[in-house]
């Protein structure tokens, strides 16, 4: 797969619309609509790195292919998946609360053994 293919994996996976994902990397929307287009070129490098790191990939992974997220994750348990794709999709705040309460979980559990 080329970048416009990896980069619509990446968007898809993240859950993000393109125009959130526009404003996080300080993009314009269109810009993000080119990339998506065939025939499309890449985005220049500074580009390509705000992107990467607004959907969690590396550039790697958007000019490649190689390590998609979903491969990453591919060892991981379903639910578990499930769960986090569940969590990406909550407002910030609230996940920002789910994130400290399965830290603060984490912590008793640990403490426990």
């Amino acid at each position: 797969m080329g970048f416009r293919e990896n980069l619509r994996e990446a968007i898809d996976y993240s859950g993000l619309e393109q125009k959130e994902l526009a404003y996080k990397a300080k993009i314009s929307l269109r810009n993000i609509e080119n990339y998506l287009r065939e025939n499309a070129s890449m985005p220049v490098a500074d580009k390509a790195v705000s992107i990467a790191q607004v959907l969690g990939v590396t550039v790697e992974y958007l000019v490649t292919g190689k390590n998609s997220p979903a491969e990453t994750l591919s060892s991981v348990n379903p639910e578990i998946k499930t769960l986090i794709q569940n969590i990406k999709k909550l407002p910030k705040n609230d996940q920002a609360i789910v994130i400290e309460n399965a830290l603060n979980l984490s912590k008793i559990l640990s403490q426990q053994k």
